[in-house]
């Protein structure tokens, strides 16, 4: 694989597949795809690129013209990154109670961002994206039903999941309900070329849009999205709006999800810390929750199961989140004794005395960087 590329874009997927060691059952093989791996740190940088070059290639997108969608973050900051480097304006509608350093991210990429009230939820920043757009004449990217995006995942990611796991058993592959891209996109492909797999799909415990078994209300007379009645506010930013899109509704027509899974937010927020302590591997709260997931199915998988399954981006975009409370930036009690353990370099101490210079040393010049006098 080259490791040489025109521009940022050409970064986006190859994301590694990891085993996970400390956390995995006894006999079972147990995986995480890590999507942090992407330029921008998400899954969503493949969306991003996929409908941005498609809105290109059909002639939707023209030379400077102002990209807007609604996004919980993870989208708007792998659009900025498209954005920024296609030169491209952009404009992101986002509701006020997803992470603050999500909108600084994106604003930090040159993308304006337009915060839409917490009480009109998901719909209501999607509402506010439309309207840009129809008033400004503007480019929006429909993520949420826009088939670019599975088609991205399509061509890239089941490509690279069929790729890691050839001539090798793959018995579940475990992922949530974002948008629908990589569920829509991922599933098909493995449902045609490895039937095998079981397609196990997570959502929070207190937000079942598919598990309770209403349909996504009709769009309103402007067209809309309508709030699902089963959506209730949940810690898995990037997972479940509260609206069912239209790329999930299509999985569910195909009838490719196996199982469905409720995923509590503590549940999510625990393995997602046990993730980064225990394996290394620093992962938001909604891969805390697909790990959950696949550890979940692990408790019923046939001894020497395979299960892969997604971690969508980094832990960086959490740090304002219920993720790290209890995580100081100052020294706790056992840090502060760690550092009286020793009797120097301490805040409430004087520094040590500098060590004599001998005569000889003080004759000699000091030697700069490069070894020169």
């Amino acid at each position: 694989m080259k490791n040489k590329f025109d521009d940022i874009l050409g970064t986006v997927g190859n994301t590694p597949v990891v085993k996970i060691n400390r956390l995995a059952p006894e006999g079972i093989n147990l995986y995480a795809k890590l999507e942090a791996f992407n330029p921008a740190g998400s899954v969503k940088d493949r969306l991003a690129l996929g409908v941005i070059e498609d809105g290109e290639k059909r002639g939707l997108l023209n030379p400077g013209q102002t990209v807007v969608e609604a996004t919980s973050g993870n989208t708007g900051i792998g659009l900025a990154m498209v954005c920024a480097q296609k030169g491209y304006p952009l404009v992101i509608a986002m509701a006020e109670s997803f992470s603050v350093e999500r909108r600084r991210l994106m604003r930090f990429l040159g993308a304006k961002v337009v915060l839409t009230p917490a009480a009109l939820k998901g719909t209501g920043m999607l509402a506010k994206a439309r309207e840009l757009a129809e008033t400004h004449g503007w480019f929006l990217t429909r993520q949420f039903e826009n088939e670019a995006n599975a088609e991205m995942h399509e061509r890239t990611t089941a490509q690279e999941i069929l790729r890691d796991f050839k001539g090798e058993a793959l018995d579940y592959w475990v992922t949530g309900i974002g948008t629908g891209g990589t569920l829509n996109g991922v599933g098909r492909v493995l449902k045609a070329e490895r039937p095998e797999t079981r397609i196990i799909v997570c959502e929070p415990d207190n937000a079942q849009l598919l598990g309770s078994g209403i349909p996504q209300p009709e769009a309103g007379s402007e067209g809309d999205v309508a709030s699902h009645p089963s959506f209730q506010p949940h810690p898995m930013q990037g997972w479940t709006p509260d609206f069912i899109p239209k790329l999930v509704d299509d999985v569910t027509d195909r009838e490719h999800i196996d199982t469905l899974l409720a995923i509590s937010g503590a549940d999510a927020i625990e393995n997602s810390r046990n993730l980064a302590q225990q394996e290394g591997i620093f992962t938001g709260i909604t891969g805390g929750a697909t790990f959950t997931g696949a550890l979940k199915v692990a408790e019923t998988a046939s001894p020497g199961s395979t299960i892969l399954c997604m971690l969508p981006d980094t832990g960086e975009r959490y740090l304002t989140t219920p993720l790290f409370d209890g995580i100081g930036a100052e020294m706790d009690d056992e840090e502060w004794a760690i550092a009286a353990s020793t009797p120097n370099y301490q805040f409430d101490n004087p520094p040590p005395a500098p060590a004599p210079v001998s005569a000889t040393e003080a004759s000699t010049p000091a030697a700069s960087e490069d070894g020169t006098a």
